[in-house]
């Protein structure tokens, strides 16, 4: 028996498909809401035939979120974006986009949302990837007092966008820049863990209303994370110190050009390696702040640490290939 329909908004992306797939094996069945469907077929291996459906939705159109949540008990918003290029905007994705599913699902008297946030993210900030965080969370709440705000760390797993790009850089580059010394904490979060907070608070009346920050069971430094993927790897490289107000305009301009370069160029160079937006972000430690809820108060435990997940998918950028050194073969 299924426990009920919970929609998705981005569920075809990084975390949601670890998401869909905890959420069937909870009992629930998953309607995944996205704006490409042909990019989300592979999220229907999430469960079994009939529980994982895939619809078309823009957070931007009305109608297309209307049909989406026709008939769901719960809503989960992963929609964001880690810089901006073309139409696709902070505001946009962030406040607008949330405001949107917030505001629909209301109407159609749904009180069980989930919105996914970040760390960091504050109406005060200087980045204004943060301070648009802090925006969409207060639209959802304004819209339903209910709702969950969960604030995770940086995701790490299979597809991520932090160890990837950096092993990606080590593999190319003589150096790694390590921006404003890289004494910037982190508490990196499996993303496994993360989908089973969602599911955790998509099932808990207690979560309702409240925020939590998700993050691992380790704190690192910047420079620490970077170790972790030299070892890894089996790479050695310099670690430049990079002063935050020489990377702060450098970032600027990153993502500057970035974000006006033609839609084809995308896909081919897959981002910018790091954006002013960021680096403002890194003069504050991303980690959990004291006295916050956190992934244990949602009932999550035993969770995974980058030192066991990490070597599992990034053996590929190891010039030998996973097993063999040259020496060996």
């Amino acid at each position: 028996m299924s426990k009920g329909l919970v929609t998705v908004f981005g569920g075809s992306g990084f975390i949601g498909r670890y998401t869909a797939r905890t959420l069937v094996e909870q009992g629930w069945r998953v309607r995944v809401a996205c704006r490409r469907v042909h990019t989300a077929i592979d999220v229907r291996l999430a469960g079994p035939p009939g529980w994982v459906d895939i619809v078309q939705a823009n957070v931007r159109d009305r109608a297309s979120v209307d049909r989406a949540l026709d008939g769901a008990d719960a809503v989960i918003n992963l929609v964001g974006i880690l810089y901006e290029s073309g139409k696709q905007t902070f505001t946009g994705a962030h406040v607008d986009g949330a405001a949107l599913v917030a505001e629909a699902a209301a109407a159609k008297g749904i009180t069980r949302f989930i919105q996914v946030s970040a760390i960091g993210a504050s109406e005060t900030s200087k980045s204004p990837y943060a301070k648009s965080k802090a925006a969409g969370e207060a639209a959802v709440r304004e819209a339903i007092p209910t709702a969950t705000i969960l604030r995770p760390s940086i995701v790490f797993g299979p597809e991520d966008d932090f160890f990837n790009r950096f092993a990606g850089m080590a593999q190319s580059a003589p150096m790694l820049p390590a921006i404003g010394g890289g004494k910037t904490k982190f508490q990196p979060i499996y993303a496994g863990n993360v989908a089973e907070a969602i599911a955790a608070a998509v099932s808990s009346e207690a979560a309702d209303g409240k925020t939590f920050e998700l993050g691992g069971p380790s704190v690192y430094t910047f420079n620490e994370l970077f170790d972790v993927i030299l070892k890894t790897i089996d790479e050695k490289r310099f670690k430049i110190g990079l002063p935050f107000f020489i990377a702060q305009p450098l970032g600027y301009l990153a993502g500057a050009v970035w974000r006006y370069m033609p839609p084809f160029s995308w896909g081919m160079l897959g981002g910018p390696p790091v954006t002013g937006s960021q680096i403002e972000l890194l003069k504050t430690d991303n980690v959990v702040g004291e006295g916050a809820l956190t992934i244990a108060d949602l009932g999550v435990t035993g969770l995974e640490t980058v030192e066991a997940i990490v070597p599992r998918y990034l053996w590929r950028f190891r010039s030998y290939g996973e097993f063999h050194k040259p020496s060996e073969a």
